[in-house]
């Protein structure tokens, strides 16, 4: 077991949201900081999810840090392994390998009230900080739903972003859950191989085309030697995006030409119309994330390839039976069921001010202060928190604007001077989380007619921000001390408290 280590920030998670957090606090002359990460690796959900096809729906000069540029991007839309190896080359260049502590899975982390600190217990040892930033992100632990008999299927069965490379696929017949952006990627890559597919599908996701090429030498070569050309690469991309927004926010019907692209996308595939009308949605598009792909269409269409419209509802040996009461024998499942995104497990490993767990307090839905701070939680932060989501443009975006927050948060405190920490008011969190929701009633997520996992067990969208990106970082430029109460430690603080780590459940 390691000793107490004492730190000014601990950051969780190495993701871009903890890669990005880590950089900025060198930036701000903030050395005296750890990364603490479960896995022996950065990375995050770029990391997590390797499965056959993986790859990014947002164009990569645009999913990529504005601080860190990369000209040498082989694709429009990059792939998992290009955009891992971004963000250790990302570690590299900014000196963060030194801060990290692999294999440091955090099991709780409780605020000191008398000295103001935060004390963390690891599965490698305690550390204490006066700042917590939590970077774990919503697309951390994998959801698989509680399907009746599936404890005693005889055959192999794992998440999307838990993929079994050493599982053999060829020539099985394999069961795909779900159809969100994991599946249609899976299933035009897999198909090929396998024997027989079949697809359950709860509600058909509305599916554009990508636009997607190799980029070449010299573009490449372009933007390495004239840097303003990315620059400028990238602010169009963002421009045409924030553009786009309106449609979802405010005026959802506007995206009726859209949706008259996407069904002619289906009936370009599509030949067969019984297929075709499973395939097609029945909520306006947009209300859950609109999905880009070339090659899921033709995929489904192929002989080997059954779609099921329903979800799983029991599994009897190795028979799955969907809710429309079909039987399949299959010898492996995969499930593209999602994450845990409104019930995220850190939060029941964080005990704040008043003994409470964030997951305690947030059981009536997530609420945070600019999608930051949690009332009861001193010096306690959330990158991707509440409402800080997207439904059309780059989430490198939303973490660089909260990213401005949190160094202006530290900035605050060392004007304070001393040992103080800041409490968000219960009242600024219900005041923002209030004009959100307000806004959020207008929006196509709310009004277009579908579930999604967007919402939690309330029907609230407590996950996606209903604006600009441009809105957004100028909300999240500084921090309104009147929206927080200053917290002073005794003059004399007590020694950090000792304790003995305790075994919990996996989940960071």
């Amino acid at each position: 077991m390691a000793k107490h280590e004492h730190v000014r920030v601990a950051v969780i998670g190495s993701g871009f949201g903890g890669l990005g957090a880590a950089v900025r606090l060198r930036r701000e002359g903030i050395t005296d900081f750890v990364v603490l990460e479960r896995a022996d690796s950065v990375g995050g959900t770029w990391r997590d999810n390797s499965y056959p096809g993986c790859a990014c729906d947002v164009p990569s000069h645009l999913y990529s840090f504005s601080f860190a540029p990369n000209p040498d991007w082989p694709r429009t839309f990059s792939g998992q392994r290009h955009i891992r190896a971004y963000l250790e080359h990302v570690t590299d260049t900014f000196g963060i390998r030194p801060h990290l502590r692999l294999g440091h899975e955090v099991l709780r982390m409780e605020w000191d009230t008398e000295a103001l600190r935060w004390e963390i217990e690891t599965s490698r040892g305690a550390f204490s900080a006066d700042v917590v930033v939590s970077a774990t992100g919503p697309l951390s632990d994998p959801k698989i739903p509680d399907i009746p008999g599936l404890a005693d299927f005889p055959g192999k069965v794992f998440h999307s972003a838990q993929w079994d490379h050493d599982y053999d696929l060829t020539g099985k017949r394999v069961a795909m859950i779900g159809t969100g952006a994991s599946a249609i990627q899976i299933v035009p890559a897999i198909q090929p191989k396998v024997g027989k597919l079949t697809l359950f599908q709860r509600t058909p996701p509305w599916v554009m085309r990508r636009m997607d090429r190799a980029i070449t030498g010299p573009e490449r070569w372009l933007h390495r030697t004239l840097p303003v050309t990315g620059t400028l690469r990238r602010g169009l991309l963002w421009g045409i995006r924030e553009l786009q927004v309106g449609a979802f926010t405010k005026h959802p019907n506007e995206l009726g030409l859209v949706e008259k692209l996407a069904k002619a996308n289906i009936a370009k595939s599509v030949k067969d119309p019984v297929l075709r009308a499973k395939l097609t949605p029945s909520y306006r598009i947009g209300c859950k994330r609109i999905l880009l792909s070339n090659t899921y269409y033709p995929a489904v269409a192929q002989p080997n390839v059954d779609v099921v419209a329903s979800g799983l509802r029991e599994v009897r040996g190795s028979t799955l039976v969907g809710a429309d009461g079909t039987e399949t024998e299959v010898d492996a499942i995969v499930f593209g069921t999602g994450f845990h995104v409104t019930d995220m497990p850190i939060a029941e490993r964080v005990v704040g001010a008043e003994g409470r767990t964030l997951a305690e307090t947030w059981k009536g839905g997530m609420e945070a202060l600019r999608g930051a701070t949690a009332a009861g939680f001193p010096n306690f932060m959330t990158v991707i928190g509440p409402n800080t989501g997207l439904g059309n443009s780059s989430m490198i975006l939303m973490i660089e604007s909260q990213l401005n927050y949190m160094a202006d948060y530290l900035r605050q405190l060392n004007v304070l001077g001393g040992r103080a920490a800041l409490a968000v008011r219960p009242s600024a969190v219900g005041a923002w989380n209030r004009k959100v929701q307000a806004r959020m009633e207008r929006t196509v997520w709310k009004s277009g007619g579908c579930e999604s996992w967007y919402l939690d067990a309330n029907g609230r969208n407590t996950t996606l921000w209903p604006g600009t990106t441009g809105e957004f970082r100028r909300e999240t430029r500084q921090v309104d001390l009147s929206e927080y109460e200053v917290i002073r430690a005794p003059r004399t603080a007590p020694a950090a408290k000792a304790r003995t780590p305790r075994k919990k459940e996996a989940a960071q």
